[in-house]
């Protein structure tokens, strides 16, 4: 099968540090490379593939100071996409909206991954664009009122294998925040768990300019470097030690997060989560046997020490079982087979009702791998 893999610019493929969706692309993509299909990815220039790489700028944008209209970068992508787009079977959007008036003009069928959420602006190109097929990737994430074409919810999956498991956690105990220091993510909700309980917080995380001010004020002065600690930015490997080590990793969100891949990370590590209820964490989580979904800061806080008791081996099976990267690719190909299937069926009704021969081209796309 022919596919494009279109990612954001934003971060490189797959990221340094943090940036999920880029993460999920880089693992996808190379997973259907190793199984044979013929796979391009349009992406920044700096990203690292097995598929072949097709960049409009050398290296991720948040990188590059020099850059200050990101959008003039993501048009030149989507133009050199849909204008090669006769060169795939599928097209594979994972950049949101910006994607949906260039899918709706050319006969190649686009499937879009939506990572993000909805937004009074953006809702309304989704629902001009509503027939076009769309993923989630978590059944909390749809908004059934916009009464999208939602082919299938497709979790997020890691390379479990690349995540260290540890049986125990760190001989001098501590909890773990990994994530974005931004207000939705809830650093300041984990801090105070970790101030009202007494327990030690260990922190790592991007500030993205437009968090700067909320971490000045709201996060920063209340690092002591002592109970609560700061490490800045991690890196994969530092993220799995952190939150491997750890008695639990914090997750006390405050928005309808779509998925939460920090939780899956932490879970691989043996490291049980304790999050808000909101957005995807009852999907994810397993309540009192992976960790623990609550509805407050009292509940996160009593939830720390029956934490302590889980299976930290039950978190990593868990893991194997429904978030590997395998699972994620197995999900993704049977969309692209669905999407396929319906168009041919749809070209051989448009031809028997005009008297045309089959669209050879689009029916052989079915099934070559």
């Amino acid at each position: 099968m022919r596919i494009a893999q279109v990612a954001p610019l934003w971060e490189r493929v797959p990221p340094p540090g943090y940036g999920g969706t880029e993460l999920v692309v880089g693992l996808l993509t190379d997973e259907l490379v190793r199984r044979g299909h013929d796979v391009t990815l349009f992406a920044s220039g700096d990203s690292l593939t097995l598929a072949k790489l097709e960049s409009v700028h050398p290296r991720a944008l948040r990188l590059d100071s020099a850059v200050k209209e990101y959008s003039i970068y993501e048009t030149l992508m989507l133009s050199q996409v849909y204008q090669r787009s006769h060169e795939f079977d599928i097209i594979h959007s994972h950049v949101g909206f910006i994607s949906l008036a260039y899918a709706s003009l050319v006969k190649t069928p686009t499937v879009h991954t939506l990572h993000g959420v909805f937004t009074p602006d953006n809702e309304k190109m989704f629902v001009h664009a509503k027939h076009q097929p769309y993923i989630s990737i978590s059944d909390a994430q749809r908004e059934e009122r916009l009464k999208l074409n939602y082919e299938a919810t497709v979790y997020n999956g890691i390379d479990v294998n690349s995540h260290r498991f540890y049986p125990q956690p760190d001989e001098s105990p501590y909890l773990a925040f990994v994530g974005r220091i931004s207000p939705e993510k809830g650093p300041h909700h984990a801090i105070a768990i970790a101030k009202r309980s007494g327990w030690r917080l260990k922190m790592a995380g991007k500030v993205d300019p437009v968090d700067v001010e909320y971490f000045e004020k709201e996060i920063k002065p209340l690092i002591d470097g002592k109970q609560i600690e700061y490490l800045g930015e991690a890196n994969h490997l530092q993220k799995n030690e952190l939150m491997g080590r750890a008695v639990a990793t914090l997750f006390p969100i405050t928005w309808r997060e779509p998925f939460g891949l920090v939780m899956v990370e932490s879970m691989a590590a043996g490291t049980p989560v304790i999050a808000m209820n909101m957005g995807s964490t009852p999907e994810v989580i397993v309540h009192g046997k992976t960790g623990f979904v609550c509805n407050n800061v009292d509940e996160c806080i009593d939830a720390i020490e029956k934490t302590m008791v889980l299976s930290r081996k039950t978190c990593r099976d868990y893991i194997w079982q429904n978030f590997s990267t395998e699972k994620m690719t197995d999900g993704y190909e049977s969309v692209y087979r669905k999407i396929l299937a319906k168009s041919s069926f749809e070209c051989d009704r448009f031809s028997q009702s005009n008297g045309y021969a089959k669209n050879s081209i689009v029916a052989s796309s079915v099934s070559r791998e």
